[in-house]
């Protein structure tokens, strides 16, 4: 096994045990950056040898990390896919989960590129290209947080972080056959992140098992007094739930999931079949309302986004993306009535997945409805429910949810199936994911 295709656990112990070095280990992601990048479009920002040589001790010492570029870096310019708006003057401060990764020693290799000012799934953007799958570079890796995921999957790096308003750590993550992660709303401080939606913002790990998605969680995880959103709870760790054998599953099923593509939907089937041979308890449910919010979390996405933009949307309209002035657009023309609704829905939403989660672990269904699409010719804004419809009511409600790699397609493309839990029941969902793996493995 080459060294870039080791995970973050597998590496943590080799290079305790001196098997390897972190020197070893950085240089075998720099020269996959080197042969890949070019092709992939992976990165806004690589950095150089010397500031790489610069992190610190800790438990993900020698471990490479990148970050999404919408997240600060103190010293580095924030682009975030827009660079006629962004991107000029350098960070003054860490993001909050930045400066928890120097804390543990991680080593940043850089940052990575993104759908413009997040406003996307695709990872199609005009001003710095479109981040390319590293399983068919033909296609698309979803996105926002298109070259987080991208880069663990092609082994440019072993761990990432992105951000998830809509979907945007869990799309990329499943198009690209990796593990992405969005705790609980509040868990995971967003201080220092340039915001798409101050209500649905997370930040997240994504990474090429749940374990090691598991352990950066913990890493980033924790209070945050700067942060209006974040909440002081209990600590973020790691522990398991119960055995297997107690779990009680929700397999997703009704019209709105059997809108998925056939071989997403036989994965589905497949998962539940695996949870029921580990011992759980599987109950098919059908969930009134899911459509109606994706509709209300999107309709929250771009109003939030156009009060955010508001003055770069009315002095320099022709300065973003025509797919991102498009959503920017409808956003300002949400009327007060649209939002209000929208966040009665929201509220409703999570009094009744409150209610729900009385009686499950987990819910299981799949993260996206199709497996990644072409580049050439996608109308990106037609295409964003086929990826958001599964992901975006768990930003409404601020649910936990993991998407991890459930099989593959005919076409050898990753499909990545969803498991959401109640809210601060990250141990839950990550030990259902970790199981699962465990058995498809």
């Amino acid at each position: 096994m080459e060294l870039h295709d080791l995970t973050i656990i597998e590496s943590i112990n080799r290079l305790r045990a001196g098997e390897i070095t972190p020197d070893e280990l950085t240089s075998a992601c720099l020269a996959v950056i080197d042969a890949k990048n070019p092709t992939l479009n992976v990165f806004a920002v690589k950095f150089d040898p010397e500031r790489i040589a610069e992190q610190s001790q800790g438990e993900l010492s020698g471990i490479p990390i990148v970050v999404k570029d919408l997240i600060d870096i103190a010293g580095i310019p924030t682009a975030a896919g827009s660079p006629k708006f962004f991107g000029v003057e350098p960070a003054l401060k860490d993001a909050f989960v930045v400066d928890r990764l120097k804390y543990a020693g991680a080593t940043l290799l850089g940052k990575t590129n993104t759908h413009e000012i997040a406003l996307g799934i695709t990872g199609i953007n005009p001003h710095t290209g479109a981040v390319r799958n590293p399983h068919s570079p033909e296609r698309i890796t979803g996105g926002s947080s298109s070259g987080s995921a991208a880069a663990v999957a092609s082994g440019m790096a072993l761990g990432a972080l992105g951000t998830d308003t809509g979907g945007s750590i869990r799309i990329p993550a499943a198009l690209c056959g990796v593990a992405g992660f969005k705790p609980t709303f509040g868990r995971v401080s967003t201080r220092g992140v340039l915001p798409l939606s101050w209500n649905l913002d997370h930040v997240g790990p994504i990474a090429k098992t749940v374990a090691d998605v598991a352990l950066l969680y913990a890493v980033i995880a924790g209070y945050d007094p700067h942060d209006p959103n974040s909440l002081l709870m209990q600590s973020p760790g790691f522990q398991p739930h119960k055995d297997m054998q107690d779990f009680r599953v929700a397999l997703a099923v009704g019209d709105y999931i059997a809108e998925s593509d056939p071989e997403i939907l036989q994965a589905l089937g497949r998962a539940a079949e695996i949870f029921a041979s580990l011992g759980a308890e599987i109950v098919e449910v059908e969930i009134p309302r899911l459509r109606e919010a994706a509709l209300a979390n999107g309709a929250m996405v771009v109003a939030d986004a156009a009060a955010f933009h508001r003055e770069r949307l009315a002095e320099h309209p022709d300065w973003f993306g025509a797919d991102v002035r498009e959503r920017l657009e409808k956003g300002r023309a949400v009327s007060s009535t649209d939002y209000a609704l929208a966040r009665r829905v929201q509220s409703e939403m999570k009094r009744y997945f409150g209610l729900f989660f009385d009686q499950f672990d987990v819910l299981l269904l799949p993260t996206t409805a199709s497996v990644a699409a072409p580049i050439d010719g996608l109308d990106s804004a037609a295409y964003a429910s086929r990826l958001t419809r599964f992901t975006a009511p768990f930003n409404l409600t601020g649910l936990p949810a993991l998407s991890v790699p459930g099989g593959v397609s005919a076409d050898g493309l990753p499909i990545g199936l969803q498991l959401v839990g109640p809210a601060w029941s990250e141990a839950v969902v990550l030990q259902a994911g970790q199981a699962f793996e465990a058995s498809i493995q």
